[in-house]
């Protein structure tokens, strides 16, 4: 939970500036600090290199879907509490999302008082492990990149920055398929074959076990192991 007498910080990615507005002043009469962006390149500005709380964010962002701007914060050990907010009310919408590494997801329109008390559990799942994912039973430490599991052999694997970054990525959503041009623009910045996808997915096949990545035909890649 948040150290006492600190203010909780929030952090609203909402393109819609009127409700931005209105999210950001129901929460400060709340007692919350509210920064705002207002799409998905603000927002992983933001959540990279401001300490939050807790997240709000838009389902239907412009520049980056709200669930890929989740999960790219998952893939560089950002475990800040999540919280979609969308008009997206289908089933399959809501576990995409979940999948990407939300917490909770709230359809438009909502109730005040929902919003608030949803906030609030947010709040409570803090985790100060944030630099670490597990999934499958196995933990990457993001600032060692070292894998540790009953799945790994001789105790402990270091990975490189890059193998580590493309693990944590798919451990942070387990059940979803990545295909290899949202790799791309999340692990393997500036480079543009997808064959770079491909050569890191042998790395780490190689020193984690094939079984670690699975290729979904005609889709790309996903996470291995449940």
């Amino acid at each position: 939970m948040p150290t006492p007498n600190v203010t909780p910080a929030v952090l609203v990615v909402e393109d819609d500036h009127a409700l931005s507005a209105m999210l950001a002043e129901l929460l400060t009469d709340e007692g919350y600090h509210v920064d705002t962006a207002y799409d998905g390149q603000q927002g992983l500005h933001r959540g990279l290199t401001g300490r939050y709380d807790a997240l709000i964010v838009d389902r239907g962002l412009p520049v980056m879907d709200g669930s890929d701007l989740i999960a790219l914060l998952r893939s560089k050990g950002v475990a800040t509490p999540a919280l979609i907010l969308t008009a997206r009310g289908a089933v399959e919408d809501r576990v995409e999302g979940l999948d990407a590494g939300a917490q909770d997801y709230l359809v438009k329109p909502f109730e005040v008082a929902e919003l608030l008390a949803r906030v609030r559990a947010l709040l409570r799942r803090i985790d100060n492990s944030a630099t670490v994912v597990a999934a499958g039973g196995l933990r990457l430490d993001r600032v060692t990149r070292r894998v540790t599991g009953a799945a790994v052999d001789h105790g402990e694997v270091e990975l490189s920055e890059r193998e580590a970054s493309l693990l944590a990525t798919l451990m942070a959503a387990p059940k979803r398929v990545f295909s290899r041009a949202q790799l791309l623009d999340s692990v393997f910045e500036g480079v543009e074959s997808g064959g770079a996808v491909d050569l890191y997915v042998h790395y780490l096949r190689r020193k984690l076990g094939k079984q670690v990545i699975r290729t979904v035909h005609g889709a790309g890649y996903r996470f291995g192991l449940e």
